[in-house]
Parts: C-alpha cells; sequence; structure tokens
C-alpha cells in the first residue's frame, strides 16, 4: 500500500531542491509523476524555484476551494507518484484528498513544507499532515548562531514581528523570513532576555 509522506522544516532547509530532485529522479526512471502546488503561492508563479537557482513547472496549481482528486482524476491511472510543495497551505480537505489517493489508488505522495508559521503555530495543512501521514521527515537547516532552527521569524521592513496574517509570502511587501532555533526566536522577536546557566565555582 503507498504511503502518504511529509518532509517538513524550517525556511531554507532545502525543501524545494529536495523535491526537484525526487522529480528528476522518477523522470530518469521514465515514471509519470504530476507536481503539485497551492495556488496562494505565488513565489516562482507556476513553478517551483530552489534558493540555488534551479526550477520546474508544476502541473497544477491548486486553489483553497479545489478538491484535488477532482482535478487530476483524468491521471490517477497513469500516475507512479505526486508530489506537492509547500503543502503547509494546503486546506485540511484537500490533505484527506492526498491520504486518500494513497489508499485507495495506491500511489504514494510525497509533501514538502513547513510545519509552523511565524508565531509557531502549526498551518492548516500540516496539521492534517501530522494526523495523517504515514511517514516523517524533519528537514533540518542552522540557525545564525549555529544550532538547529525549527521556528521561522518574520521580518518587516528590517524589523522582527510575531503580528499579522498567517500567509504573507517571502519576498512580498517588505517581508522576508530567517530560520531561527527556539533560544534566537525567544530573544529577536519575543524579545525576551534569556541568561545564560551560571557556572558553579568549585
Amino acid at each position: 500500500m503507498a504511503k502518504l509522506y511529509f518532509r517538513y522544516g524550517a525556511m531554507n532547509c532545502g525543501k524545494s531542491t529536495a523535491l526537484l530532485q525526487v522529480a528528476h529522479n522518477y523522470k530518469e526512471k521514465d515514471r509519470t509523476i504530476v507536481l503539485l502546488k497551492p495556488s496562494i503561492d505565488k513565489k516562482g508563479d507556476n513553478c517551483v524555484v530552489s534558493r540555488i537557482g534551479i526550477k520546474r513547472e508544476v502541473d497544477y496549481l491548486i486553489t483553497p476551494e479545489e478538491s484535488i482528486i477532482e482535478v487530476i482524476k483524468d491521471r490517477l491511472n497513469e500516475l507512479d507518484c505526486i508530489l506537492v510543495d509547500e503543502v503547509q497551505f494546503m486546506k485540511e480537505k484537500q490533505i484527506d484528498d492526498l491520504f486518500l489517493i494513497t489508499k485507495h489508488y495506491d500511489i504514494p505522495v510525497i509533501c514538502y513544507g513547513l510545519r509552523n508559521d511565524f508565531r509557531t503555530e502549526l498551518f492548516e495543512g500540516s496539521k492534517r499532515l501530522f494526523e495523517l501521514a504515514d511517514e516523517y521527515q524533519e528537514m533540518e537547516t542552522i540557525c545564525s548562531c549555529g544550532k538547529k532552527a525549527r521556528f521561522n521569524a518574520r521580518m518587516v521592513n528590517g524589523e522582527y514581528t510575531d503580528v499579522g496574517d498567517q500567509v504573507v509570502i517571502d519576498g512580498t511587501a517588505s517581508v522576508i523570513y530567517e530560520p531561527l532555533c527556539g533560544k534566537c526566536y525567544l530573544e529577536k522577536v519575543k524579545k525576551l532576555e534569556i541568561d545564560k546557566p551560571k557556572v558553579k565555582k568549585l
């Protein structure tokens, strides 16, 4: 039975690059895939774009109202795999569609996306994937301090913020994101002063 995979991580962990590599591998083996991404992700327009400069056009841009099964129903009998970029922006019902595809149509689905938003809260699509996915894989990147980054800090005009709409695409409206570890997130975004542990003298 095919599986639903969720490969997640903070910004800049190489999710899109990994997806494009998987797509290339399937193509090299003469296998048939479809590549999906939510239409709300305007970055790259109708392409998946990696930060290292490679890109690939998606087969379908999925709007929030669409059923994924309805969109790709005419191709379900020919597919070897479905790849989904920026899956955190998918709706719960669309994740349900992906799960159904793996179990009813026996097609593996590999999803790539963020776990949580700039306020540390789960995205709708990510939450549902944690409830349904057969396998999870965290893709790691590092904070500027050198520790493992788990959070996505939003900067507007160069200032950290934890207020605003959940979805504002990177590079638009003077918004950029930075991957941070928990300590740096608390210090930079929440403005908390965290004392270093005192070393006991012998």
